[in-house]
């Protein structure tokens, strides 16, 4: 039996890893639990699951770093959501927990240094996000050196068809209606204009040591098909599931099993798939991903910086759609060159680009 730690436990992806153990009680069960904003919530879950260890926002890193220290996971689960996901994925780590993980901001900002914190400490990084672990599957099947191209998928957002012109009169209310997935609101924005997708980018060539010009974005509406990898032969292979991330989520507590479970089996008969080419014109965060990765050093932690504050701007209502991606612009028209060697150097960069695109912001 897998003890697991859920960061992050009444967001998306904790409620989901939580329904997972709720029905496969016989192979998992809760030893830790945290969250950002309902202590109500927390404190029933942690009595829902006879959990000996919860922790709340307040209690702070030192809390934190208790949590992680005394849990004895096998396994944590990272759905903390933004940029305070990278310490907990490191204290996840230097304890020799394996890592499924959720957290973007973990890979993009710091993945070199997080991945040597793993190697020196015999844990694993599983990636959670629907595309990298179907990505992760594919490579893991094939043998990476057999590998010519990566084709992540994209939903296309609730605005794949709306004109140019419409997105600047788009409204929060608008942007949060996703038409296949269930996240929470700063993802759902960053998916209506695929700063989501760049940041999957950024992360499918750390996680996978690939160049940005061997990775593709297709757009695919009905979110089946959660990614593809193209062999050396001109092959492409798909996974297919439903979009429920307890999909990804499960792949990664029983890896590297494959054991039978309460999901309903996809019924590839009752769906119609499509591809389309993306509109890297009209949505110009995913060019840019490709720009900040090929880049590289500090410049996907500016843009992942960047995005943040303009995202969560928008949210506040506090700038237009369309001010997102040229507040991104702006800051990662500064210098990136830095190649930080330590994590207070990702974080002082991570302020950096914080400091610029609040400066930004102001002027709109």
């Amino acid at each position: 039996m897998k003890k697991i730690l859920v960061l992050g436990c009444t967001g998306s992806i904790g409620s989901s890893t939580l329904d997972i153990v709720r029905n496969m009680k016989d192979q998992f069960k809760v030893v830790g639990l945290s969250a950002n904003k309902s202590k109500e919530a927390l404190s029933q879950l942690g009595k829902e699951f006879g959990c000996p260890t919860t922790l709340f926002s307040e209690d702070g890193y030192d809390g934190l770093k208790k949590l992680i220290a005394e849990s004895n996971a096998d396994i944590a689960v990272n759905g903390v959501a933004g940029a305070a996901g990278l310490m907990p994925s490191i204290l996840v780590l230097e304890n020799g927990i394996d890592l499924a993980l959720a957290n973007k901001e973990t890979v993009v900002m710091a993945y070199a240094l997080v991945k040597k914190i793993a190697d020196e400490h015999h844990a694993k990084i599983l990636p959670v996000d629907s595309e990298h672990s179907a990505i992760f599957n594919l490579t893991q099947r094939f043998d990476a050196k057999n590998v010519a191209t990566i084709l992540i998928t994209a939903s296309g957002g609730p605005f794949r068809e709306l004109p140019k012109d419409k997105l600047k009169d788009v409204t929060v209310e608008d942007a949060l209606k996703h038409p296949t997935w269930k996240m929470g609101k700063k993802i759902t924005i960053d998916s209506a204009d695929l700063a989501n997708k760049g940041l999957e980018v950024i992360e499918a060539c750390k996680l996978f040591d690939i160049a940005s010009d061997k990775v593709e974005v297709v757009v695919h509406p009905q979110s089946i098909v959660h990614s593809m990898i193209r062999t050396k032969d001109g092959e492409i292979y798909a996974q297919l599931s439903e979009p429920d991330m307890k999909h990804p989520i499960l792949s990664a507590l029983l890896w590297p099993e494959y054991k039978e479970n309460y999901l309903p089996h996809f019924d590839i008969t009752k769906h119609s798939l499509s591809f389309f080419e993306p509109r890297l014109e009209d949505f110009p965060l995913l060019k840019y991903a490709f720009e900040a990765a090929e880049r590289g050093k500090s410049t996907t932690i500016a843009y992942n910086a960047a995005n943040e504050v303009a995202a969560l701007a928008f949210i506040d209502k506090k700038c237009g759609f369309t001010d997102i991606p040229k507040i991104v612009r702006k800051v990662l028209d500064y210098n990136w060159d830095i190649e930080p060697s330590s994590i207070d150097e990702v974080l002082s960069e991570d302020k950096k680009a914080r400091d610029i695109a609040y400066a930004e912001l102001a002027k709109l």
